[in-house]
């Protein structure tokens, strides 16, 4: 028993240490990202836990962002915001991003699998919780002078994380950066068609459950 406790804690442990060294290397992946993302998706030095934490990571700063930041750069009443839309505004959009990408490059004889653009594309947005973690603290040190500097690195951490994106495109998927940034607009256009697509389905489920119910409701006048 003993010697099984030890082997588990040990398996565990290494686990541990792997989940690190992914998360690790995505400091590597934002400095050098043509080596960092073919390392990440065909060399297996990125994980989907890894993904995730970056991810979560990305929803967490969005949250303190908006509570903490100064109101001179971030002006918001709270009391009027729901977190949970807030945090969907982020979940939905980045995973219509990673469905619509993958369908499309698919038939672009792209050769990322879905599993690999949602790694990609999370370990790409690191820059976004490296940067502005610090500056929602730095937001309520500086005057409103010198809110060119907050707006600069802001933009900076965005404009970033839009260039590892298209290199994780181009890296994934083979492609050269003008069809890795076609590409991407195309997925943008696929996102609105998806949204478009399932906004008119739960449409006309709407309209199928109240006409069902607008039915039963006469047969129960008609008869009873």
């Amino acid at each position: 028993m003993r010697a099984m406790m030890e082997k588990t804690e040990s398996l565990n442990q290494s686990k541990l240490q792997n989940l690190l060294k992914s998360l690790k290397f995505s400091l590597h992946v934002i400095v050098r990202p043509f080596d960092g993302f073919w390392d990440l998706i065909h060399e297996k030095r990125g994980s989907i836990g890894a993904a995730n934490i970056i991810f979560i990571m990305v929803l967490i700063t969005n949250v303190l962002k908006m509570q903490f930041t100064s109101f001179l750069f971030y002006r918001i009443q709270l009391e009027y915001v729901n977190m949970f839309k807030v945090l969907l505004g982020i979940i939905v959009p980045f995973g219509i991003w990673c469905v619509s990408n993958w369908s499309l490059t698919t038939l672009m004889d792209g050769k990322g699998s879905l599993k690999d653009i949602y790694m990609a594309t999370a370990y790409a947005f690191t820059p976004y919780v490296l940067i502005n973690l610090p500056m929602t603290v730095i937001s309520n040190l500086i005057t409103l002078e010198e809110g060119a500097f907050y707006q600069y690195f802001i933009a900076f951490a965005m404009l970033w994380c839009i260039f590892l994106i298209l290199c994780a495109m181009m890296m994934i998927h083979d492609y050269s950066m003008g069809k890795a940034i076609f590409s991407s607009l195309l997925t943008i256009v696929g996102m609105g068609v998806i949204i478009f697509l399932t906004l008119l389905f739960f449409s006309l489920i709407s309209d199928g459950i109240g006409y069902l119910i607008s039915l039963y409701k006469e047969i129960v006048f008609r008869f009873y």
